[in-house]
């Protein structure tokens, strides 16, 4: 007879500690074969071998790349629009849209003519302008939010939609299921007992509980096809600066009609698709009326190439007299940040603004220490005072401006979903040139003093958060 004898607990926590050790470093292989950056594949692989007691469960919530199911079908869709295009819908971009051939080419887009564009410049201005549009609503609404709030302006959108759909209206809504992760079931399930049709979206069809990483930070209202409302903002209180500390909240969205309303529904229908293997309606939008040319940027993880880091990359290259950006994360990667650089040395105008209030720590220090790097490559940095700045637009020279849901961030480049606008048009330009003139003038300029009399604390804050740019 073999007796066994009782580990002791030194015994016990030495065995815990191997096995730990041994996951670390299959997960670091796996992090090492599969992560999408080198930089990143490099910070997981060390923080696995070395440290896996800290760095095991983040990376089972944040290091896995692949949703194969979602990449195939997104391609699928991607070449019957290209096809749609080339069968008679590509229009030719005029002289000032030629730079941003890139895009276009990268989008599988086009600078749809005749735009009309409204500039909403806070979150009143937005939801007043959006729930209007969904008062008058006739045929299909259809709305995507990466935040749902039960508060006040969630009711509000929730009884808004519900009297629509009691009026035969169908209405389809879709909210990231880790960015609304404090949305109740009751608010859902109402929704649902009153005719709208209404999913969380996921990568993965069948719910995977490690699954973090990715998410569906696109926020896209479409009525009728006919109006299109895109940009910064979510459904919560907080949006409109109801919320303390963070009020007043600056953030900016875009009303527009014409034909590239098309393009918004097109991306629903993506995702709508993919969570209930059904599409939405897609009505014909307005015809053309004004005078912008708008391509929609749809950018996300499932695509060829990095879009999202491109389309900032191919912005900045096309500045040649101005170069205006305000994103409330500034984590730029070596494309972006050498791409910011060249638009110095070519003497462009470059200024970005940020908060001057942290609403993630973590992000604000790294920001911060980018900032600085940023200054002395002699890009202008701003922090708006009265309240958090939270929009995503660019102003390039005096005639494109973009208003979307993209941060400037590794997040967006290659995590999130996203999407936005970008117009050529002077007189919107100027639209956007005077919110943006406001916004400056109740800013304060970063000097490299910021950094010098940072605490030593701090300043050791900020580089130990500047390791986590891969997934800030």
């Amino acid at each position: 007879m073999v007796y066994f004898t009782p580990m002791t607990l030194a015994q016990l926590l030495a065995l815990l500690a191997f096995m730990l050790h041994v996951a670390g470093i299959l997960a670091a292989m796996h992090a090492v074969m599969n992560t999408r950056t080198p930089q990143g594949a490099f910070a997981w692989a060390l923080g696995l071998s070395l440290l896996p007691y800290v760095t095991l469960l983040p990376y089972l919530y944040l290091g896995r790349s692949h949703f194969q199911g979602y990449v195939t079908l997104h391609r699928v869709h991607r070449q019957r629009f290209s096809q749609a295009l080339q069968r008679g819908e590509h229009v030719d971009a005029p002289p000032s849209c030629i730079r941003y051939t890139a895009l276009m080419q990268m989008m599988h887009g086009t600078f749809h003519p005749g735009q009309q564009l409204k500039l909403l410049v806070d979150g009143e201005a937005a939801f007043e302008a959006i729930f209007q549009a969904i008062a008058r609503a006739e045929h299909c609404i259809l709305v995507q939010f990466f935040i749902f709030h039960a508060d006040g302006l969630g009711h509000r959108m929730q009884q808004a939609l519900l009297e629509r759909a009691a009026a035969g209206v169908r209405v389809f809504v879709l909210f990231d299921g880790i960015g609304s992760h404090a949305l109740p079931r009751h608010y859902v399930e109402t929704l649902r007992q009153g005719g709208v049709a209404i999913q969380p979206f996921a990568t993965q069809r069948r719910p995977h509980r490690f699954q973090l990483n990715f998410r569906n930070h696109r926020k896209i209202v479409v009525v009728d096809g006919c109006q299109g409302f895109v940009g910064g903002l979510n459904v919560g209180d907080e949006y409109l600066g109801l919320k303390p500390p963070l009020s007043p909240w600056r953030d900016t969205h875009l009303q527009l009609a014409g034909p590239a309303v098309d393009d918004l529904q097109r991306s629903f229908a993506v995702d709508w698709h993919w969570v209930t293997g059904e599409l939405p309606p897609m009505l014909p939008p307005r015809p053309a009326q004004g005078g912008a040319h708008t391509l929609i940027a749809v950018t996300g993880p499932a695509d060829l190439q990095e879009t999202c880091s491109l389309f900032f990359t191919v912005a900045i290259n096309a500045a040649r007299k101005r170069l205006w950006l305000s994103t409330p994360y500034f984590v730029p990667d070596q494309a972006v940040m050498t791409a910011l650089r060249l638009a110095v040395m070519r003497g462009v105008d470059v200024r970005v603004l940020l908060p001057s209030r942290p609403d993630h720590h973590t992000v604000f220090l790294a920001s911060s220490l980018h900032a600085r790097d940023a200054i002395e490559a002699g890009v202008r940095m701003y922090r708006y005072r009265p309240g958090f700045m939270h929009q995503k637009v660019i102003l390039i020279d005096d005639d494109a401006a973009c208003v979307s849901s993209m941060n400037l961030d590794n997040r967006s480049f290659r995590l999130n979903f996203e999407i936005g606008a970008l117009s050529v048009d002077q007189a919107f330009a100027r639209d956007v040139e005077q919110m943006l003139q406001e916004d400056f003038s109740k800013s304060t300029e970063i000097t490299r003093e910021e950094y010098r009399k940072a605490t030593y604390p701090r300043k050791l804050a900020m580089h130990v958060a500047r390791l986590f740019d891969p997934i800030l």
